[in-house]
């Protein structure tokens, strides 16, 4: 009973930004669970490198070159998994950028960027995944939030302006995808070492002051995400709708009171 609720045999699930950091671990963590998996992003070396991960599961993959900002190269993106891979049952919108800059050096060049892809693809993405999941009889749709979600960050304004619009999409499509039996949520990661965040771990003050901000002790890593992501792709979740997972080691939660050393 446990494992069936859990299994994905039988589905197809679409994981954008799959070709590298979370994406690719929530892409193989899907195929893991049994799901035929189509990554995409504009990067094919990184796709077809994550689809031989996939394939070396059993698995069917399927890359998918694709830039989410542009909603006509986001339908033709579903089109290419409908028709590849026979459906789609799950979509995970992984696909996101960041950049720290000050506020009042933001440009409209840099907002767009940020903003189009963290907020906008996920929206467009969203919509025409539904179309396909309304007239299957249901599907999933995970969003990658963020700590940013929740909280304000200094020098990253359109990326926090962008992850606060993603929770609120979350719920409101969650509201008016229900009777369609679409289930949508995300996960919120906090810290994680990723490809994207790598040159931030280069600074060994920086890593001291966040790790004692962090209760767990330590950061994420994309493994981190793989049950949050099984569970909301799974019928384990059929009543959970609307909701953000934050998977963050207990940053959200409170200050650590660590004893000090010596």
């Amino acid at each position: 009973m446990c494992g069936e609720l859990f299994s994905l045999e039988g589905k197809v699930a679409l994981v954008t930004g799959g070709g590298r950091g979370l994406g690719r671990g929530m892409a193989l963590a899907l195929a893991a669970a049994g799901a035929d998996v189509a990554v995409a992003a504009r990067t094919r070396t990184q796709l077809e490198e994550a689809a031989t991960e996939i394939g070396r599961l059993g698995r069917r993959a399927l890359p998918v070159v694709a830039d989410v900002r542009d909603p006509g190269s986001v339908s033709a993106m579903v089109r290419a998994v409908v028709g590849g891979l026979g459906g789609l049952d799950v979509l995970v919108n992984a696909a996101g950028v960041n950049r720290r800059i000050p506020s009042l050096e933001v440009t409209p060049e840099s907002w767009d960027e940020i903003v189009d892809t963290n907020l906008k693809g996920t929206f467009f993405a969203s919509q025409a995944a539904a179309r396909v999941m309304r007239e299957r009889g249901g599907g999933k749709i995970i969003n990658i939030a963020s700590l940013a979600s929740e909280i304000g960050l200094p020098r990253r304004v359109p990326y926090t302006a962008a992850k606060a619009g993603v929770l609120g999409l979350t719920r409101a499509l969650a509201v008016e995808w229900a009777p369609y039996n679409i289930q949508v949520n995300a996960i919120g990661p906090g810290y994680f070492r990723t490809e994207m965040t790598e040159p931030l771990f280069r600074d060994p003050e920086w890593v001291k002051r966040l790790l004692s901000r962090i209760p767990a002790g330590r950061v994420g890593v994309p493994e981190d995400l793989a049950g949050a992501a099984i569970f909301l792709a799974s019928r384990a979740s059929d009543y959970i709708t609307g909701q953000i997972i934050y998977v963050d080691g207990g940053f959200l939660a409170g200050w650590p009171d660590r004893p000090r050393a010596g």
